[in-house]
């Protein structure tokens, strides 16, 4: 009996075994489609994020045109915001009234016109209107800017709606200025960092900073500087206003210089220049341009000579 117990507890333990091993078989290819399921969401997780890290990175990427770039955001918002100085007669200034007026304000509100938007104008001192414009606080500046090489470097320019050549202007009984050469050494007032001041210094000048036009005038009609230079319409304009003072133009550049809008230099603002650009043409071909030049400088300086 004691043999045939022994037996019987052998076999069982054999048969236990058999099944524990066959348990052990039938468990480990679900472990491993847990595992390969777990992967899986792993790797759906990880596709998930980056397609959210892509999304993010799209959202940094300048919108392309026609879906929020500047031009449909200006029209969005129903109002283009132009910086300019006020203080620039007969560019940007205000009449006795004080309205804001000028052949740049009247020019930029014509090509808002054109745009289906309102024209917003905020005045400010010269070096704050290309800071606000790169900071994006202003779409664009209308004050009778020049393009330079050192602008178109960092700028992006409508096509000119003026044309104008600079002058040195001196005070009357001035006979040592005759050339834009004999600057060297002299000393002269504009607006720092401005195209004229940029010109004097080139040739050899000393820039004095200023804040207007008015300011420029009483420093060399007082002596304490040599010349200015600025636009040779500007001088006509003060001189027609004031044909008291002893003031004469000593000298002027051959070329004129191209007056145009500026833009930030990236995509976003691509379609606005396009817009403002197809807006100076048909004022141009309205015969607009000239009407507004005639009306403030005398003359058409809208039209290349």
């Amino acid at each position: 009996m004691m043999k045939k117990r022994w037996k019987t507890v052998l076999l069982a333990a054999v048969f236990a075994a058999m099944a524990a091993g066959c348990g052990q078989k039938d468990t480990q290819p679900q472990d491993t489609a847990v595992s390969q399921e777990t992967d899986g969401a792993k790797e759906s997780a990880a596709e998930d994020a980056g397609q959210k890290e892509d999304t993010a990175a799209d959202t940094k990427r300048e919108p392309a045109a026609g879906e929020g770039d500047l031009l449909s955001r200006i029209r969005e918002k129903g109002e283009i915001v132009i910086a300019t100085e006020g203080t620039w007669a007969p560019w940007t200034f205000h009449d006795e009234n004080d309205n804001l007026v000028g052949y740049d304000v009247e020019v930029a509100q014509k090509i808002a016109e054109k745009l289906g938007v309102t024209a917003t104008f905020v005045e400010g001192e010269w070096d704050g209107l290309f800071a606000g414009l790169d900071s994006g606080r202003y779409d664009i500046v209308a004050n009778g800017v020049e393009v330079t090489d050192e602008r178109a470097e960092k700028y992006d320019f409508s096509d000119p709606y003026g044309y104008i050549r600079t002058a040195i202007i001196v005070r009357g009984d001035n006979e040592e200025i005759t050339s834009f050469e004999d600057l060297n050494g002299k000393t002269t007032a504009n607006t720092l960092a401005s195209t004229y001041a940029l010109l004097a210094e080139s040739y050899g000048a000393n820039a004095t900073g200023v804040d207007d036009l008015n300011q420029t005038i009483e420093l060399l009609l007082a002596g304490r500087v040599d010349a200015t230079l600025n636009a040779e319409v500007t001088f006509y304009d003060y001189k027609n206003a004031h044909p008291e003072s002893d003031l004469k133009v000593a000298a002027l550049t051959e070329e004129a210089s191209l007056v145009c809008i500026p833009f930030r230099k990236e995509a976003d603002s691509d379609s606005l220049r396009e817009a403002v650009n197809q807006a100076v043409a048909e004022l141009s071909d309205s015969g607009e341009l000239s009407e507004l030049s005639q009306k403030y400088f005398g003359s058409d300086i809208s039209q290349k000579e």
